[in-house]
């Protein structure tokens, strides 16, 4: 039951933006306000990345139960005033409000399942959290279109209340954790200074290359900020009683070379789970509405690896080898995305995109895992944080980044094929939606297929390179017995407690 309501909460903070992506247009239509839309994506993706080394600490501080139960009351409060916003800026601070709930679940989800189950033990339901991740991926967006054209878009964030509901009274009436209490004060100013310090880098990659170019003010000025907040945020971990980030856990080389893994793979999935339906819907003619569909090979392969790495993990007690095989499948795969072209059968791509989710696969709840086990349990909810935080702040690089390049190539090779008119018909945006593109004069349209396919090659090129410092950080990794793996280990103090409580 604890499980079920654990991986309810999960689904909650990751169906929400992939329910409010389809719902985007209509909401946009009753409330107006189209030339602040990302604002409704990007608060709540800043609130949730700036709150969640701060939810982490809290728990490891006042007890995971009460943290937990809290964000998701946050979160839930943050739906119903979304759902009653009455415009666009009401509904970007509701978004914020969401997103501050967002930050604790995740990160709630993965420390209770650290605090109740031995590491070892942890592998059996790893498929049960990718399985959560591949069918929010997937199922999102036919679920936003179905609810935005039955019940209306409010209902997108309404049908956050019955699953809530579910989860609150599951954790309430079955977790039973001990209750701790710590004497030392929270760390306000280093609290402040990491805000201030991730809220500046996600806005360098949100604004980058879009709002304002890269070399203007406004982002050199955020650069700035952001750098000095990062700076003083570490020396002031250096000296407070019960710092939010405490140092020492980077000591660990699993913990650190785990956290650069995470960044990678969120660098990586992003941009692909962005890239991938663009290329399909453009080049191969799929259909947008079953977007969530057309990534069916990576998530499906995905789920099966992460399943198989979890049972086998759980049987030996051995993790190194999914590092390693999990960072050259993603390098391979993605390098063989970057060879499709306006030519490749969706079968072909398939298999790519197969190859892409084997990778992840490995990856995605091992890096969690290690993560864990190199820490002491008093620092399970910071481990926690801190692997989500540098999977968040990967996927906002990733997006950034693969997608400044993606525009820059696209636009660049409009402007060679099609001339004055490739120049025009891009110069807002290097994604035409599917209503455009049925528009446009075939020449025009061919050309654009092959733009498309020049921003492709170079994204996923771009991935591939990228992944391969992660494969070399897998081959680094020193397999340290997990927690509760063999006679020894069951008996050990920091696991019983919590078993017992339990």
């Amino acid at each position: 039951m604890v499980l079920l309501a654990l991986m309810i909460a999960m689904m909650l903070a990751m169906l929400d933006n992939m329910i409010i992506g389809t719902a985007m247009p209509t909401i946009v239509g009753e409330l107006g306000g189209l030339e602040h839309l990302s604002w409704v994506v990007t608060s709540y993706t800043l609130a949730t990345a700036a709150s969640t080394p701060i939810w982490g600490k809290l728990g490891d501080m006042y007890g995971r139960k009460g943290v937990f139960l809290s964000s998701i009351v946050l979160f839930l409060i943050g739906s119903v005033l979304s759902g009653m916003a009455q415009d666009m800026g009401q509904l970007i601070a509701f978004r914020a409000v969401q997103g501050l709930g967002a930050g604790g679940l995740m990160v709630g989800v993965m420390a209770i399942i650290g605090d109740l189950i031995p590491p070892r033990e942890r592998g059996k339901y790893q498929g049960m959290m990718a399985g959560v991740m591949a069918l929010a991926m997937i199922g999102g967006p036919l679920v936003g279109g179905t609810i935005t054209d039955h019940w209306g878009w409010r209902w997108t964030f309404y049908i956050n209340l019955p699953l809530g509901a579910v989860a609150l009274i599951a954790i309430t009436a079955v977790l039973h954790l001990p209750k701790k209490r710590s004497e030392a004060r929270i760390d306000y100013l280093g609290a402040a200074l990491l805000t201030v310090g991730i809220t500046a880098i996600v806005l360098v990659t949100t604004w980058g290359g879009t709002e304002y170019a890269w070399t203007s003010a406004v982002i050199m000025e955020l650069i700035g900020i952001g750098v000095a907040a990062l700076v003083g945020f570490v020396f002031r971990q250096t000296r407070a009683a019960e710092p939010i980030l405490p140092l020492h856990i980077f000591r660990s080389r699993n913990f650190t070379l785990m956290s650069f893994i995470g960044f990678v793979v969120g660098f990586v999935m992003f941009g692909a789970t962005l890239f991938l339906p663009l290329y399909q819907q453009s080049v191969q003619g799929a259909s947008a509405t079953n977007s969530g569909l057309l990534l069916l090979p990576m998530l499906g392969a995905m789920l099966v690896t992460s399943m198989v790495a979890g049972r086998v993990t759980t049987q030996t007690g051995r993790y190194k080898l999914f590092p390693v095989v999990g960072g050259a499948l993603m390098v391979v795969g993605l390098y063989l995305l970057s060879l499709m072209d306006t030519e490749t059968s969706r079968l072909t791509s398939g298999v790519y995109m197969a190859v892409v989710g084997l990778g992840m696969g490995c990856l995605m709840q091992i890096t969690m895992l290690i993560a864990q086990n190199s820490v002491e349990m008093k620092d399970m909810g910071v481990a926690s944080s801190s692997t989500t935080l540098f999977r968040t702040l990967g996927s906002s690089f990733g997006v950034a980044i693969m997608g400044a390049l993606f525009n820059h190539r696209v636009q660049d090779e409009m402007a060679r094929r099609a001339g004055a008119l490739g120049s025009q018909m891009t110069e807002q945006s290097a994604q035409l939606d599917a209503a455009s593109l049925a528009k446009l004069p075939e020449a025009a349209r061919e050309a654009y297929q092959y733009a498309v396919t020049a921003g492709t090659h170079g994204a996923f090129l771009l991935g591939a390179v990228v992944a391969v410092p992660a494969l070399i950080a897998a081959v680094f990794v020193k397999e340290v017995p997990l927690k509760g793996a063999g006679p020894k280990d069951e008996a050990e103090p920091a696991v019983a407690p919590v078993t017992e409580a339990v």
